[in-house]
């Protein structure tokens, strides 16, 4: 089911900030120095930061660099980018996170950002539904007789709204095949950037801090 729509969005200097911090957090992890200033991180990026990055476990270096596909999220909702990319092409998250200049964003209008919210929100269901469908012990609701019926349904009533693209064999499309057909690397890829663009987004159309903030599908 769609999210409630929501009615405000955090203002330009708020996400310009979060920003400035995502940034940060993946130059650190890239083994650059850290960008002048003082960005707002939150406690657990603190935490993170307190130690070297030589002392990082992998998955935590793994995390902070693809912080950038959050950085390039919120670079979009400043207009700094445009358009995002698909949901099957990444973020050159080093080269994104060095080249970007975070000054003189405006924000997109609320309704585009949570147009962009809800496409997030979709691509990150497929991803987790895609993982439930190994999970034999899960139970559909009675309406439904099958995940590829599911599947199926949600695709077409999101190109109807103008929120996917359009559906192929009852699916969503992803690098340049039907969605379920995805290898296991393509699914990684596909989950990792649904995962950060909709964290980001949703904390953009939220109010509480970042390290509470839950993307759910």
């Amino acid at each position: 089911m769609p999210l409630a729509r929501r009615a405000r969005i955090r203002d330009a200097k708020e996400a310009a900030g979060r920003a400035s911090a995502l940034r940060a957090l993946v130059l650190v992890a890239a083994g650059d120095p850290p960008p002048a200033g003082d960005p707002p991180f939150s406690p657990a990026e603190l935490r993170l930061l307190s130690r070297p990055p030589a002392e990082w476990e992998p998955q935590e270096l793994t995390d902070a660099l693809w912080r950038g596909e959050a950085l390039g999220a919120l670079a979009w909702a400043l207009g700094l980018i445009d358009p995002l990319p698909p949901y099957d092409a990444p973020f050159d998250h080093v080269a994104l996170a060095r080249g970007l200049e975070l000054g003189g964003g405006e924000l997109r209008p609320a309704e585009e950002v949570e147009r962009a919210r809800e496409t997030a929100r979709l691509w990150h269901w497929r991803a987790r539904t895609a993982l439930l469908q190994d999970d034999t012990s899960i139970e559909l609701p009675e309406r439904w007789r099958s995940f590829d019926q599911l599947v199926a349904a949600t695709a077409m009533r999101g190109y109807e709204t103008g929120l996917l693209p359009a559906p192929l064999r009852g699916d969503f499309p992803a690098f340049g095949k039907i969605y379920r057909h995805l290898d296991e690397t393509q699914r990684s890829l596909a989950l990792s950037i649904a995962s950060e663009r909709h964290l980001a987004l949703e904390w953009l159309a939220g109010d509480g801090p970042w390290d509470g903030t839950v993307a759910d599908t």
